[in-house]
């Protein structure tokens, strides 16, 4: 994968709307990497937690909006704990969700569901897009 970073990138709006959605300062982050070693969900995603932070960094919004990994976290806040900078990680990743379903551009449409699967989706899906606000 082929990624150009330049200082347009860096100073996008998409990188500010992060920010305030999540109420970090994404530049705090020195990528020690320790909100990715505790991850529990990181052996299923395709960007971890320090490279999302660095990616949002750097305005690479594509990469971010069509990783998976976004839709991995479960929000379980381990990330925001182990981070030494007091960086609130998932509020970042909840951040970048909601820039995504904002352009009404589900991961998973709801509406190709059954009832039946609808009823056995996680409570976490739920829950964790409430937890941003009580952390």
């Amino acid at each position: 994968m082929r990624i150009n970073i330049s200082r347009k990138n860096i100073n996008d709006s998409f990188v500010a709307k992060i920010q305030e959605l999540s109420g970090q300062n994404l530049l705090a982050c020195y990528q020690c990497g320790k909100c990715s070693a505790g991850c529990p969900a990181v052996s299923d995603m395709d960007l971890l937690p320090n490279q999302i932070i660095r990616y949002a960094q750097l305005g690479l919004k594509d990469e971010l909006l069509h990783s998976k990994s976004i839709w991995v976290c479960a929000s379980c806040m381990t990330c925001n704990v182990r981070c030494p900078r007091g960086i609130k990680i998932a509020e970042v990743i909840e951040a970048i969700r909601q820039i995504l379903l904002r352009k009404r551009a589900d991961h998973l449409p709801l509406e190709d569901l059954s009832p039946e699967v609808k009823c056995q989706v996680p409570p976490i899906a739920l829950i964790s897009s409430f937890r941003k606000f009580t952390s």
